[in-house]
């Protein structure tokens, strides 16, 4: 099960060096990064991340008011993990029903035993293979496995199977984005890809190429973020040539 996650962390060094340190579990994947509490509340209620690790250094009390705020909006909240140079703010993070308190710099032993524990304690979702198509009366289901990838059409969305054909939906692609399976990334502003079944990724030439008929599908700078994490996770299961 893949665990999507978001650093709330002004400081680019401890951000960038948390992200290396994440990388070693495959499971755990960054859906945004963000500055401040307004990115980072906007960022909670756009992506829904499993975890948030908030850097508690600067700002913390207007942190923890945005961990309150989220009540308001819906009861899908997230798992809050504290970073500080000091325990200064460890109180006011058990109040506040943090999972974790990390100390900088970062303690390799403590962020693999703090992970452990969380994974134990987060549901295991059972994988959803079906979706389900309904226009009126009419119902189609769809293997999730044989969708390569979705294609935004106006206000629809075509769905581009293993075999060729195409099915559409009178959603639009935004719909979906976050109501299909979690191997399912959008890369541009026209497209979400399944990503297992990608063959190459070229940053060059900013395309996905799919195993099937090699379709190359194009990849923006918005999506860039999506792009470098689903280029991560493919490197660390795959047998690497690269000196």
């Amino acid at each position: 099960m893949a665990y999507q996650y978001l650093i709330i962390d002004a400081n680019e060094t401890s951000n960038l060096e948390l992200q290396e340190h994440l990388e070693e579990y495959g499971e755990f994947k960054c859906s945004s990064l963000a500055k401040n509490s307004i990115e980072g509340l906007n960022d909670i209620l756009k992506y829904s991340p499993d975890i948030v690790f908030i850097n508690l250094n600067e700002n913390a009390s207007a942190y923890f008011q945005m961990t309150m705020e989220l009540h308001q909006y819906g009861n899908c909240i997230p798992i809050f993990i504290g970073i500080s140079n000091s325990k200064n703010h460890a109180y006011e993070a058990i109040k506040n029903n943090f999972f974790d308190y990390w100390l900088l710099p970062y303690n390799e032993f403590d962020i693999r035993k703090s992970l452990l524990r969380l994974k134990k304690m987060m549901p295991q979702e059972e994988a959803q293979n079906t979706l389900c198509l309904k226009s009126y009366r009419d119902f189609q289901y769809l293997d999730t496995d044989d969708i390569l990838y979705l294609k935004a059409d106006n206000n629809a969305t075509e769905f581009i199977m293993k075999d060729g054909t195409i099915n559409n939906a009178f959603k639009t692609l935004k719909t979906f984005e976050s109501q299909m399976p979690k191997n399912f990334i959008r890369i541009h502003q026209s497209y979400i890809v399944n990503i297992n079944h990608i063959s190459r990724i070229s940053y060059g030439k900013a395309l996905c190429t799919l195993k099937y008929r090699k379709v190359q599908l194009p990849f923006s700078k918005s999506y860039k973020l999506n792009i470098d994490s689903l280029k991560q996770a493919l490197t660390k299961n795959a047998i690497s040539s690269l000196n």
